[in-house]
C-alpha cells in the first residue's frame, strides 16, 4: 500500500497536503494510525506534512497485516457463509466471525454484507477476492522457496472431477497421494457448470473433465475416449453397434453434471440438428448404469465407465453410432501455477497415474492452451 491508497479516511489521498496545523494533518490521516501516533508520544509527528501521515500509515498497516488472514478471508468469499468457512478452516464458527472483524479493520470495509439470502461480497471485498486468486499461489511459492518436498509439506490442493474420474484414478491415485504426501489434505469436488471459473477464480486447482477448457486456461490430455452405449440385456436394439436412428429413437439416461447435459454428446448431435430423447436425468455415471436393466433407457457413457458392467448378464454392450467420435479427457490449471512447485508435482501425480491406468500419457506439461 502506498500513501495515495491509504483506505481508512475515506478521501482521496493522490496529492499530499501542505504542511499544516495538527488537526489537518491529522484528520488527513487515517483515524487508527492517528491513535497510534497519540499513544506513542511523539508529538513531533504532528508537524509533519500529511505525505509523511500517509507513509508513516502504510508501513503501520503492513507491519500489523497478518497474512494467515488472507487465506481466511479468501475463503470467507469464497463460502459467503461463515459456519462453512470455519469448517474448511478449521476453526470454530466464533473464532471464524472475530477473523471476519479483524480482516474488517485491517481492510476498512464490511467486505461482506448479511442478505436475504446469506452474505455477499461488497464491490471492496469482490476486488480483493480476484487479488488474492492471483496472489496467494504466488506468497505460498515465496514462502516455501522452489524446493518441494511432499513428504514434509502442508498445504490442501481441491479437485474437481466427475464419479468417472474418481473411479478410475483413484484407486492409483489416492494410495499414492497419501503416501507421497502425508500432511497434504485433498478434496474432490463433482465437476459442474461453475468448475472452470473455479480455477480462474483460485477457488479449484486443477480439473477433470471430458470438455476442452477453455482458452485462458492450460489444458493437458491424458487420453483419448470412446463412447459405449450401455443397455439391458432384452434392450429391442439389436447389433454390435447403434444407428443414428437407433440412438434418437429410444429414450436416454443422461447423466447431467452440466446445464447442457453430456455436452460432448449433445455438441455432437446438434452437428447434425438431432435431439435423444431423454427419460431420466441423474448426477453420476454409476447411476445412469444401474437405471439401465429392464428399462427400453440407453446410457452413453465413456468405454472405460461401462467395462465393470461388460461381463454382467444383465447388461449388454454397443458401439455408439459413428457419428459419436472419440473425445479428449484431460485436466485443466490456470497459468499462474505453471511454475509452481506444489501444483506441479501434482500434475506429475496425476499424469503418472493416468499414464499407469491408461497404459499411455502426454510426456510433456502441456502449459500451452489448445489452439
Amino acid at each position: 500500500m502506498s500513501y495515495s491508497s491509504c483506505t481508512r479516511s475515506g478521501r482521496d489521498r493522490s496529492e499530499p497536503d501542505a504542511v499544516g496545523s495538527q488537526s489537518s494533518n491529522a484528520k488527513s490521516a487515517c483515524s487508527r494510525c492517528v491513535g497510534c501516533m497519540t499513544r506513542s508520544g511523539n508529538r513531533a509527528l504532528y508537524a509533519q506534512p500529511a505525505w509523511m501521515w500517509h507513509t508513516l500509515c502504510a508501513m503501520s498497516h503492513l507491519r500489523n497485516a497478518d497474512l494467515n488472514l488472507l487465506q481466511a478471508l479468501a475463503v470467507l468469499l469464497e463460502e459467503r457463509h461463515v459456519t462453512r468457512a470455519a469448517d474448511r478452516f478449521h476453526l470454530s464458527q466464533s473464532a471464524m466471525s472475530r477473523v471476519l472483524l479483524r480482516l474488517r479493520e485491517t481492510f476498512g470495509d464490511e467486505l461482506m454484507v448479511r442478505t436475504r439470502g446469506g452474505y455477499e461480497p461488497t464491490p471492496r471485498g469482490l476486488q480483493i477476492q480476484s487479488e488474492l486468486a492471483e496472489l496467494l499461489p504466488r506468497l505460498e511459492a515465496l514462502l516455501r522457496g522452489d524446493a518441494f518436498d511432499p513428504s514434509t509439506a502442508n498445504s490442501h490442493f481441491r479437485v474437481h472431477c466427475t464419479d468417472f474420474a474418481t473411479s478410475l484414478f483413484g484407486p492409483v491415485l489416492f494410495p499414492r497421494f497419501y503416501r507421497e504426501a502425508p500432511g497434504i489434505s485433498l478434496t474432490v469436488v463433482p465437476v459442474s457448470d461453475h468448475s472452470f471459473a473455479d480455477v480462474e477464480q483460485g477457488r479449484a486447482d486443477l480439473v477433470f473433465s471430458g470438455v476442452v477448457a477453455p482458452p485462458a486456461l492450460r489444458w493437458e490430455t491424458l487420453f483419448e475416449e470412446e463412447f459405449a452405449c450401455l443397455m439391458s440385456c432384452d434392450h429391442p436394439v439389436a447389433g454390435d453397434r447403434l444407428t443414428m436412428d437407433d440412438f434418437i429413437t429410444y429414450p436416454h439416461v443422461v447423466v447431467k453434471f452440466l446445464t447442457e447435459g453430456q455436452a460432448m454428446v449433445e455438441r455432437r448431435l446438434d452437428e447434425y440438428g438431432l435431439r435423444r430423447p431423454v427419460g431420466l436425468r441423474v448426477p453420476y455415471f454409476s447411476a445412469a448404469a444401474t437405471a439401465v436393466p429392464g428399462t427400453e433407457l440407453i446410457a452413453t457413457l465413456p468405454r472405460r465407465a461401462v467395462l465393470a458392467y461388460a461381463d454382467n448378464s444383465a447388461y449388454r454392450v454397443a458401439a455408439p453410432p459413428e457419428e459419436l467420435p472419440p473425445f479428449p479427457y484431460g485436466i485443466a490449471w490456470h497459468p499462474r501455477v505453471d511454475g509452481d512447485p506444489a501444483h506441479q508435482w501434482l500434475r506429475r501425480v496425476v499424469r503418472e497415474t493416468a499414464t499407469q491406468v491408461i497404459g499411455r500419457g502426454s510426456a510433456d506439461d502441456g502449459t500451452a492452451a489448445p489452439a
